[in-house]
C-alpha cells in the first residue's frame, strides 16, 4: 500500500468506478472536480496530486499549496504554467503515447480522402452519379515531411513508410527510428518543405511555434503539397492558409485543429472542397482511456515512490 495521497480527479478524466476502486487500492484518497471552470468542489490546497486538462486555465495553481504532481490528459504542455511547476519541482506528466495511433491513423485518412478524391465521390453517391475520376493519385513514392517527430509524428512516420512514402524528419533533434529517411532542422524547415508533397504537423505549439506556417514558410512549400495539421491550430496563420489555398499553390488541407475553436462560422476554411474540417477529434479512440489510465497509475505510483 501506497502512502495516501489527495488525488483531484477532473472531468477531463471520467474514471469508472472500478479504475477508482484501483487507485484507492493504490493508497489515492479520490476527490473530484468535474467541470474544470467551475468553482472548487473541495479544497484545492489540500490536494497532493491532480489528474486535468485544462484546469489551471481557470483555477490559479498557487491556491494548490502541497501539489505534488499533475497528471495531463493531453498530450501538449501549452496549458500548464510550466515556469511555476519547474520553479516549485511539481512532477509532471502528459499524455504522452496514447493519443499516437488514432491520430496517425486519422492522418493517414485524411490524406487518402484528398488523394483519392473520396468526398467528391461521396456527393456522386448521395447525387446517384456514375463519374469516374481519371486523376487521383497514389501515395506510394511521395515525400512527407514531418513537423515535430514525437510519438504522434513517428507513428504518422511509420505508417506512411507502409505505403511507400518517403518520410523526411524535420525537429531540433534527429529522430532515431527507421521510419525516416532525411533529416532537417527545423532552422532549415523551408529547405525540407521544397521536395514535400506532404506537410504534417504534429509539433507542440510554444512561443517559438505559434504562427510558424505564415504567408512566407507557405510560399517555400512545394506547389500542390497538401498540409496535414493534427497538432495545435496556432502553429498555423489561418488567412495565410486560406491565401496559399485559394491561390493554388496547395492542392488541399487536412485541418483537426485552429487558431481559434470551434472554428468560426464565417471562416474560409469551411468552403474549400479540397479542405477537410474535422472538430479537433483526430485523437479520439475506443481504447484511448485504457492506455491512459495504464500510463496514469503508473506515473501516479512514481509519484509516491519518488
Amino acid at each position: 500500500m501506497y502512502r495516501s495521497m489527495k488525488l483531484l480527479i477532473t472531468g477531463a478524466f471520467p474514471a469508472s468506478p472500478q479504475q477508482c476502486d484501483v487507485l484507492r487500492e493504490n493508497g489515492f484518497s479520490l476527490y473530484f472536480q468535474q467541470d474544470e471552470r467551475g468553482a472548487p468542489a473541495c479544497d484545492f490546497a489540500e490536494m497532493d496530486a491532480v489528474i486535468c486538462n485544462g484546469l489551471f486555465l481557470y483555477h490559479d495553481i498557487a491556491a494548490f499549496k502541497k501539489l505534488r504532481c499533475i497528471q495531463l490528459t493531453s498530450a501538449g504542455l501549452d496549458r500548464v504554467p510550466l515556469d511555476y511547476i519547474r520553479a516549485h519541482g511539481i512532477a509532471l506528466y502528459n499524455a504522452g503515447g496514447v493519443y499516437s495511433i488514432p491520430m496517425a491513423e486519422f492522418a493517414v485518412a485524411g490524406i487518402l480522402q484528398l488523394y483519392k478524391h473520396l468526398p467528391a465521390f461521396r456527393e456522386h453517391q448521395k447525387a446517384h452519379v456514375w463519374q469516374k475520376d481519371r486523376e487521383v493519385r497514389e501515395l506510394c513514392g511521395q515525400t512527407a515531411a514531418i513537423v515535430g517527430c514525437g510519438s504522434v509524428g513517428t507513428a504518422c512516420a511509420k505508417r506512411l513508410c507502409a505505403f511507400g512514402v518517403h518520410c523526411t524528419a524535420v525537429d531540433i533533434v534527429r529522430p532515431t527510428d527507421a521510419a525516416y529517411e532525411a533529416f532537417f532542422d527545423v532552422a532549415h524547415i523551408a529547405d525540407a518543405l521544397k521536395t514535400a508533397d506532404i506537410v504534417l504537423l504534429t509539433l507542440p505549439l510554444t512561443d517559438d511555434t505559434r504562427g510558424m506556417f505564415d504567408k512566407a514558410l507557405f510560399a517555400q512549400c512545394k506547389d500542390g503539397a497538401v498540409l496535414v495539421n493534427i497538432a495545435r491550430g496556432a502553429v498555423v496563420r489561418e488567412d495565410a492558409l486560406s491565401d496559399a489555398l485559394s491561390a493554388g499553390k496547395l492542392a488541399g488541407a487536412v485541418l483537426d485543429v485552429f487558431e481559434e475553436e470551434p472554428l468560426r462560422e464565417n471562416s474560409t476554411l469551411w468552403d474549400f472542397d479540397n479542405v477537410i474540417v474535422t472538430p479537433h477529434n483526430a485523437f479520439v479512440s475506443d481504447k484511448n482511456h485504457e492506455r491512459l489510465f495504464a500510463l496514469v497509475l503508473k506515473n501516479l505510483k512514481n509519484a509516491v515512490e519518488g
